[in-house]
C-alpha cells in the first residue's frame, strides 16, 4: 500500500513539474516581453524566462523527506531573492545576489546541524557552488542532476539505506529524478533557465541524497564525483573561457575541476580578500595538473599573470 501511494505521488509530481514549468514559462514570457519581470527575463537569445526552477522548488519543498524539506525551503527562498536582485551592488562591497546566496548557505548549515547532520550539513550547503557553475549552458544542470540521482539510487540498492520518517531513503533520489524529468524538456531546448532557485534546490536535494547513502563519507565522495562530472560536461565551454578570459591556453582537467569547485562570483570574492592585488604563478607540473593555476588565479590583481605556454608564445602573432 505504501509503495502504491509513493508511485501515484510520483506520477502526480511528474505532471506537476511538466505542466507547471510550461505554465510558468508562458506567464514569465508574457510579462517579460512587456517589461515587468526585470532580472527574471534576461535578454538572452531574444529573452528567456529565468528562475523557472521555482516549480522544482515548490514541489521539493512539499514532497521532500520531512525535516529535510526545511533545507530546501531555506535555500530556495534566498536563491529566489538572488534571482530577483541579480548583480546589483550592496553597501557591503558584494552583489546583493551573492549576499543572499551566502546567507542561505549559512542558514542551511545551521539548520542541518539542528537536524543532526553535523559536519555533513556544511558539505550539503557547499554543493550549491558546483551546481551553480553547472547552470551556465542549457540542460547541463539537469543532466548532472539526473545522472547523479540514478547513481545514488544504484548505490542505495547495493549498500542499503535506512528508512527516513517511515519512507525508504530510495524515495529521495527517485523524487529528484522525476521532478527533473518533468522540468527538463524546455531547459534542454534552451527556452528556459533554472535560475539560482532551481540549481540551488537541486544541489541541496542531491546533497541530502548523497548523505542518505552512507553518511559523511558517501557525501564527500559523491560531492567530488558530481564536481568532476560537471567539469566534464562543461569542459568545452570552460576551455573557451580559460583562453579568452584567463589566457590559459593549455588547461588541464584539474583546471576545469577547480573552476567548478571554486569559480564564480563568490570564489573570486574570496580570492580578492585573500590575495588582495597579488597574483601567484604556478610552475610545478603536479600542481598544474591538479588545477592550482585556476585555484590561485586572481582576477582582481592589478597585473594578473597570464598563463601562456612557451610554445604558444612563439606562435602568437604568426599567421
Amino acid at each position: 500500500m505504501m509503495y502504491t501511494s509513493i508511485f501515484l505521488a510520483l506520477i502526480f509530481v511528474f505532471l506537476f513539474s511538466l505542466i507547471g514549468t510550461g505554465i510558468v514559462d508562458i506567464i514569465f514570457r508574457f510579462l517579460g516581453k512587456r517589461g515587468y519581470m526585470g532580472n527574471l527575463f534576461p535578454n538572452v537569445r531574444g529573452g528567456i524566462p529565468r528562475a523557472v526552477g521555482i516549480i522544482p522548488f515548490i514541489i521539493l519543498s512539499l514532497y521532500f523527506l520531512p525535516g529535510y524539506n526545511s533545507l530546501i525551503l531555506i535555500i530556495g527562498v534566498f536563491a529566489l531573492i538572488d534571482d530577483i536582485l541579480g548583480r546589483k551592488k550592496s553597501p557591503f562591497g558584494i552583489e546583493w545576489g551573492q549576499l543572499s546566496r551566502g546567507i542561505g548557505m549559512i542558514l542551511v548549515m545551521i539548520a542541518g546541524f539542528i537536524l543532526g547532520l553535523g559536519v555533513s550539513s556544511i558539505f550539503i550547503a557547499l554543493l550549491v557552488q558546483p551546481l551553480n557553475i553547472s547552470d551556465m549552458q542549457p540542460g547541463s544542470t539537469c543532466i548532472v542532476t539526473m545522472i547523479m540521482s540514478v547513481l545514488t539510487m544504484i548505490l542505495m540498492v547495493i549498500f542499503g539505506s535506512p528508512d527516513v520518517a517511515e519512507l525508504p531513503a530510495f524515495y529521495t533520489p527517485v523524487l529528484l529524478l522525476v521532478v527533473c524529468l518533468g522540468y527538463c524538456p524546455l531547459d534542454f531546448a534552451g527556452k528556459i533557465m533554472l535560475g539560482e532557485v532551481g540549481n540551488h534546490v537541486f544541489a541541496i536535494a542531491l546533497g541530502v541524497s548523497f548523505y542518505l547513502v552512507g553518511g559523511l563519507w558517501s557525501l564527500i565522495v559523491l560531492f567530488i564525483v558530481t564536481t568532476a562530472l560537471i567539469a566534464f560536461v562543461r569542459r568545452n565551454n570552460l576551455k573557451v573561457f580559460f583562453r579568452q578570459n584567463l589566457r590559459l591556453l593549455d588547461p588541464t582537467f584539474g583546471d576545469y575541476f577547480m573552476d567548478v569547485l571554486t569559480g564564480g562570483g563568490l570564489g573570486d570574492m574570496f580570492r580578492k580578500w585573500i590575495f588582495k592585488d597579488k597574483q601567484y604563478e604556478v610552475t610545478n607540473p603536479l600542481l598544474i595538473s591538479l588545477g592550482f593555476r585556476r585555484l590561485l588565479y586572481n582576477p582582481h590583481a592589478h597585473h594578473p599573470q597570464r598563463y601562456v605556454p612557451s610554445e604558444s608564445k612563439l606562435r602568437l602573432g604568426r599567421p
